[in-house]
């Protein structure tokens, strides 16, 4: 029988560091905000200029579609967008695999790095991310070395029912293991505070969902995110997808940005399966994005 993935995390690199013109490349990372009529207006002008963002107008298209939508696969690995289902009690996830942003000139890839989750509880999972970091691009020298380290825990607070959706909250801690100084990490702690939701409907699973990022590093800036990922099984061992994922401007004076991104999982047996993903930017900064891993449970 083929083992149902269920992926977690994205790579920890690209959580809270984003290539970009800056002297340290920074990673993947969406911004949506009486007689007091004056003020009441300037709030209203400055809505209407971020509802006018491309970035937003995806959003809001890719939310629209899913409230129109009424009835299991996984995300997260090799996707941005994540999913609510936690490792069962008492088993253990592990992947092995390298992704990367490539963006205006410079590049972030992760890897080899190793994601391990654990079932501590029914309905909780623990969640470790470590890996190598290498950077480069946009004038600046290239560093290899260790990056960011990413912990975390996910609890599913609703199971999945005919009427509801599964929903899980996700929050995250990347420990600044890299060195900064060398663009290899973000030099400061920073937090992400995401909710996903998953729905099935036969062979087509939905999962949606967001947060947000609270960095406080130098030049950073906490931001939005979120995507919408679409999965269909193919048969016993074959599962591909697509998402819509959006974030918003990470960096003073940075922008956002929305890509859509492809892939799927291979499963050889119950307990192996190989990942993959690519995609580029459809909106804002540029960003083209891939992943490729192997994954274990037992």
């Amino acid at each position: 029988m083929a083992v149902e993935v269920r992926p977690l995390a994205l790579v920890p690199s690209t959580e809270c560091v984003r290539l970009g013109s800056e002297p340290r490349p920074r990673l993947l990372k969406i911004s949506a905000r009486r007689k007091l009529p004056l003020v009441w207006r300037g709030r209203q002008t400055k809505l209407r200029r971020r509802l006018m963002n491309p970035v937003f107008k995806i959003i809001l298209l890719a939310t629209s579609l899913i409230l129109l939508q009424t009835g299991s696969a996984f995300a997260g690995p090799p996707f941005l967008t994540d999913d609510p289902v936690p490792v069962d009690f008492r088993h253990w996830e592990a992947y092995l695999f390298a992704s990367g942003d490539h963006t205006g000139g410079g590049y972030n890839i992760g890897g080899p790095a190793v994601e391990v989750n654990y079932g501590v509880l029914p309905d909780l999972q623990l969640h470790l991310v470590g890996q190598l970091t290498s950077v480069g691009g946009n004038g600046t020298s290239s560093a290899t070395g260790l990056g960011d380290t990413e912990f975390g825990g996910k609890y599913r607070l609703v199971q999945e029912t005919n009427g509801w959706p599964q929903l899980a909250i996700f929050p995250l801690a990347e420990l600044p293991t890299g060195e900064a100084g060398r663009g290899l990490g973000n030099g400061r702690a920073c937090f992400k505070l995401p909710l996903w939701l998953q729905k099935s409907y036969g062979a087509w699973t939905l999962d949606v969902g967001g947060g947000a990022a609270l960095n406080s590093a130098p030049g950073q800036r906490d931001y939005p995110y979120g995507g919408v990922l679409v999965q269909r099984t193919l048969g016993p061992q074959l599962m591909l997808g697509g998402e819509l994922f959006a974030q918003g401007p990470d960096t003073a004076g940075g922008q956002g940005y929305a890509a859509l991104n492809f892939g799927g999982t291979y499963t050889v047996n119950d307990h192996f399966s190989l990942l993959f993903s690519a995609g580029h930017s459809v909106a804002g900064e540029n960003h083209t994005v891939w992943y490729s891993g192997l994954y274990w449970t037992w």
